[in-house]
This record gives structure tokens, sequence and C-alpha cells, in this order.
């Protein structure tokens, strides 16, 4: 029986001695980013393996944030995705300062134009339309046009009569929008009761962190209402409420767990088996697209 290369060790990086004075240290030179410290466990990962890993800590499960772009590929078919209303852009109705030159650094920074990006896809050849919000775009809060992309998607799901999946993660109304960006939890809220009463399903899976407006609209009147383990899932925050009820909240408060247990979601998903589950849903509820 042969074990050949069963001990061997991975080889990451090749460290090499710089020519330095004598008597002085040898520094290493290391790149950086190429290690990521885990926040929960801190287990020092290497980045190649936790993105193999779908950016989830191997040793705790930790489940990092991630991007829309990131999601789109783990959960959409290689080459199924059809981005749809993708040149929208906020522009500022209350002349916030700075707000627009925020809007054009994060654009060719992440390079997607909002915090969330819709399009039509298949998850393990069943067809659906798929949104995915993006907390690296001022913290996936809801503007104007966040509204209008999901509500669009929402009218297309309608019109196409497939059902639609909204991965949740933002820190709340999108202040610069003032009024405007409150709105839209009325605007996405209604569009949904259409889709209700059309028969069509929906899906919400809660990513962390998801608060403020878009917890108190979309991301909770779904079908099916899904999360990530650990997900911080809320109204108020949390130092908020406490100096409200002069109280000390549970720890595990606000947490995707804590949620389950009080019957505000369905069931908490690994990343790891996000895919097949929502396929598997997709499956027993079989839609035929309308072209």
């Amino acid at each position: 029986m042969k074990f050949n290369g069963l001990f061997k060790k991975n080889k990451y990086i090749t460290l090499k001695k710089e020519n330095t004075i004598k008597g002085t240290k040898t520094i290493p030179n290391i790149p950086d980013g190429m290690w990521i410290k885990c926040p929960i466990c801190s287990c020092i990962i290497y980045k190649e393996d936790l993105e193999k890993n779908l950016s989830v800590c191997k040793k705790c499960g930790h489940h990092f944030r991630i991007g829309a772009k990131e999601r789109i590929i783990e959960i959409a078919d290689e080459g199924s995705f059809t981005q749809i209303n993708g040149n929208i852009k906020s522009k500022n109705p209350l002349n916030y300062p700075g707000y627009e030159d925020k809007i054009n650094s994060l654009i060719e920074k992440t390079g997607i134009n909002e915090a969330v990006v819709t399009g039509i896809c298949k998850i393990n050849g069943n067809p659906a339309i798929l949104s995915v919000m993006d907390s690296n775009f001022i913290m996936g809060s809801m503007g104007s046009v966040v509204g209008e992309k999901i509500t669009r998607a929402i009218e297309t799901a309608i019109d196409k009569n497939l059902p639609i999946i909204i991965f949740t993660a933002s820190g709340g109304a999108r202040m610069q929008e003032g009024m405007l960006s409150l709105l839209q939890m009325a605007k996405t809220t209604s569009a949904l009761s259409r889709l209700n009463q059309s028969g069509n399903l929906y899906i919400s899976v809660i990513t962390d962190p998801t608060t403020g407006g878009v917890s108190a609209s979309f991301a909770q009147v779904a079908d099916i209402v899904l999360s990530e383990p650990g997900a911080i899932i809320g109204f108020a925050g949390r130092r908020v409420i406490e100096q409200t009820i002069k109280q000390k909240l549970p720890e595990e408060f606000q947490k995707a767990e804590f949620a389950l247990e009080k019957g505000f979601i369905d069931k908490i998903v690994s990343r790891n088996s996000m895919k097949e589950t929502l396929s598997n849903l997709l499956r027993l509820h079989k839609f035929q697209e309308v072209k």
C-alpha cells in the first residue's frame, strides 16, 4: 500500500531573503491580503482556501460577507444569469453633499451600479428571477433605485410566470434620499402582494446583516424565509433597543438562530447547501416560463 504525498504540506508562498545590512534582521516579504483572520474563532485562513470554501470558515463555520457577483456565481448555473435593469443609477434628489461622488466612486470600485443586482437565471436547471443585495455598496442601503429594481424584478416574475428569490443584505434605508428611501418599503411590499395574487413563489434568503427598512418590508414577507447561519436580523440596533427598554438583551438576540427559535424564519441553510436547497424548492414548485 502506497502513501505517496499523504503527509505533503501545501506550498502557498516562497519567502526569499533580501539583501540586508550585516547585523540587521531579514524580514520576509509577504504580499498583503493573502491571509484572513476569522472574526469568530480567530483562525488564520489562506484567502484562496477561504474562497474555495465559498467564504465559509472551515473551523467554526462563520459565513463571511460576500458581494453580489460572488453570490450569483455560487447560486446561478454557469452562463445562465442575464442581468435586467442593470443600467439604472441613483441621482441626488435632495442635493445631498457628496452623494453623487460617493455613488460614482462605488460604481468604479465594486463594478455594479447599485446595491442590488437583478436578473433571470437557472438554478440546477430551474428558471427563476434572482435579486442579490450587496452590502459593499453603501452597506446595501435601500434608496429609490434599489426599491425600483426589486419592484421591476417582482413584476418580471409575474409577467414571465417565474418564482423570485431575493438575497437580502442591508443596513436599512438610505438617509441621503430621505422620504424617497422610506417609500420603497411600501412600493416593494405592494409589488409582492400582486405577486402573491398571481400565485407565484417568493423565497427570501436573509444574509448578514439585514436590518432597518429592508428587514421590515420585503425580507420577511416571503412564502419561504431562509437565512444563513449567524446572520444579524432586526430593525433597530441592539444598543438603541437596550437604551429604550432599559434592559440587557440576550447575547443571541437578533441572530438567525434566535429568529428561527421565535418563528420569524423557516430554516437556516449553510452557504455550501444553499444552491441545492433552492433548486429543490423550485423543483417542488415547478413553474413554466412565459417567453
